[in-house]
């Protein structure tokens, strides 16, 4: 369970005698390296809530760290709702209703293995929610420059493919772009909750098949709706882009052997 070999180690701890070199950045990355770590086995159900998670002295023998990077990326963890430390009973892990969800490391973490159908079905009512309302908002507000950025993404989109991460990149900034067109704080405030979202999810839908069907022509509908400055059929357009999307990660799910998302129960009908 290496997390850094030994001479990479971070000498942050109370009780090394090197502490205080001034090696910050190594440090850093050293207690993220651990932070990712046991965020992954959280997320993954290797701990569940309520679970006391190894102590300190074990958990940094176990990783090779010293202590004080361990209780820093106690500390990261606790800061997303993952966690909390108190003295004599160790480290908990909280119940989910507390972990930071839209955090979008944590959602990194719940996707480095199989995501949960739980997990992908919040994903998809959350963006069923915001992003077509986002998109009328869009079409009504957004700016000469916003709609020229999300035309632009939407080139570098078919010029590079969803395949790519160059796609993937432009894709998120289309995503991102329509947000920041609402002109509202708190849509924006989400934009890269939402961002990550659909990132990780076209890139899992990737990870042993390529995509499932083309999204791309979606996306392109919902720009030309924003672009003519139609709130209903950009909020529609929109609404089926989403849809479509759960349609290719249950494809992708059913196909890896996981549960799918039911798209009644996600909330994709009737809304």
């Amino acid at each position: 369970m290496d997390v850094m070999g030994k001479g990479q180690q971070d000498r942050a701890g109370d009780s090394d005698p090197r502490e205080g070199r001034g090696v910050r950045g190594p440090g850093r990355r050293l207690r993220g390296a651990v932070a990712n770590k046991v965020g992954i086995a959280i997320l993954a159900g290797k701990y569940a809530p309520g679970d006391v998670l190894p102590g300190e002295v074990a958990a940094a023998e176990e990783l090779e760290v010293s202590r004080g990077a361990y209780r820093e990326a106690m500390q990261v963890l606790a800061a997303k709702g993952l966690v909390e430390s108190r003295p004599k009973t160790g480290t908990k892990v909280l119940p989910r209703e507390r972990w930071n969800l839209l955090d979008p490391e944590v959602l990194a973490w719940a996707f480095a293995g199989e995501p949960d159908a739980r997990l992908v079905r919040s994903l998809f009512e959350l963006r069923l929610v915001i992003e077509p309302a986002a998109a009328a908002f869009a079409a009504q507000r957004r700016t000469s420059a916003q709609l020229r950025q999300m035309r632009e993404a939407l080139g570098l989109m078919r010029r590079h493919s969803l395949a790519t991460e160059e796609g993937r990149v432009a894709d998120r900034e289309f995503h991102d772009a329509l947000l920041q067109a609402t002109m509202n704080d708190a849509l924006i405030a989400i934009s890269a909750s939402i961002g990550s979202a659909v990132s990780l999810t076209t890139t899992y839908k990737q990870r042993t098949h390529k995509l499932p069907r083309d999204p791309i022509p979606d996306h392109a509908r919902v720009l030309d709706a924003v672009a003519a400055g139609d709130a209903e059929a950009a909020a529609a357009a929109m609404r089926v882009l989403v849809e479509l999307a759960l349609e290719d990660t249950n494809v992708v799910m059913a196909a890896r052997g996981t549960d799918g998302v039911d798209s009644q129960s996600a909330g994709l009908t009737g809304l």
